[in-house]
């Protein structure tokens, strides 16, 4: 049984996008076992660089096949072809409205944290001087 790709060529870049996606929690979650296997093989066991090595690699290939299994499912690629599609009707910002909108954000969120740090102090001086003319 060959695996067929279902509606092949549409909504590519979000499947792709998927699979990236997918890869790297995939390589994260082999990583993590990997260095498990590192630290709790015994020393002494002749086989352990091979195991350390074998078991993340088989369990890349399982989580591999499972995820081009379901993005090949007919419901899980409709989505995908309907997200790209939906994707190229955004309006997307110009370079020059996201640095203005960026600064923005920045310059505002700079001078909330002023604010609040410098009406903080107000607060705690106030306090001390309060607690020590009881």
């Amino acid at each position: 049984m060959a695996l067929q790709i279902y509606k092949p060529g549409q909504g590519r870049y979000v499947r792709l996008g998927t699979v990236g996606g997918a890869a790297l929690v995939a390589l994260i979650i082999c990583y993590y076992v990997w260095t498990l296997m590192v630290q709790y093989l015994p020393k002494e066991f002749a086989y352990r660089v091979y195991v350390a090595y074998a078991v993340p690699a088989v369990l890349f290939a399982a989580i591999a096949l499972v995820v081009a299994l379901y993005l090949n499912r007919p419901k899980a690629a409709d989505f995908f072809i309907a997200t790209e599609s939906e994707m190229k009707k955004v309006a997307w910002s110009s370079k020059a409205e996201l640095i203005g909108s960026t600064t923005v954000v920045i310059v505002t969120v700079v001078l909330l944290a002023v604010f609040i740090y410098v009406a903080d102090t107000v607060v705690l001086v106030t306090m001390q001087r309060v607690l020590h003319l009881w």
